[in-house]
């Protein structure tokens, strides 16, 4: 019978019975499948920002619209840099024994990855409502994606990660 793996547990082996070796494995499989799920948010968020750029209308928008719609592109560029990264340390250094190096620094490419990319979704969000909407409501929407994305991708999770340890010193 299928059993969901639960946190601690590999195939039934216990977090204490886990080998260096087996945990940093898998470590590297985890971090790499969450990391397909980003980069394909990413990627067709950047080709949709490239392609804005080559519309007829785009000459005659203005010029801070351009501006944001430049710096967007670039954090949609930097998040894809930062959330492939892992993936080329990998390829590089699992050879060598060096998944502890993959695992660590991943995990920082990946959230800084992951910052970008709620940038980006950000950027790209009062892109569309400085066309639909214009002036302050654009500005509003445009807070309201960012107070979302950092709420749900790092405030949260960070503050239950918190609860958790404070809870474990008790």
């Amino acid at each position: 019978m299928f059993q969901p793996l639960q946190a601690g547990y590999v195939r039934g082996v216990s977090e204490a019975e886990e080998s260096d070796q087996r945990r940093l494995a898998r470590n590297v499989n985890e971090l790499m499948q969450e990391l397909r799920v980003a980069q394909a948010s990413v990627q067709i968020l950047f080709g949709f920002l490239l392609s804005i750029a080559f519309t007829e209308k785009y000459v005659s928008i203005g010029s801070h619209i351009r501006i944001t719609h430049l710096v967007t592109v670039l954090c949609a560029a930097v998040a894809v840099a930062f959330l492939t990264a892992p993936a080329a340390w990998h390829r590089v250094l699992f050879r060598q024994g060096r998944r502890e190096d993959v695992v660590s620094r991943g995990n920082t490419f990946a959230l800084v990855g992951l910052a970008f990319l709620a940038l980006a979704m950000t950027g790209t969000v009062l892109l569309l409502a400085e066309i639909v909407l214009g002036g302050w409501p654009a500005l509003v929407v445009g807070g309201l994606a960012f107070a979302i994305f950092t709420g749900l991708w790092f405030v949260l999770p960070f503050a239950s990660s918190q609860r958790a340890q404070d809870g474990e010193e008790s």
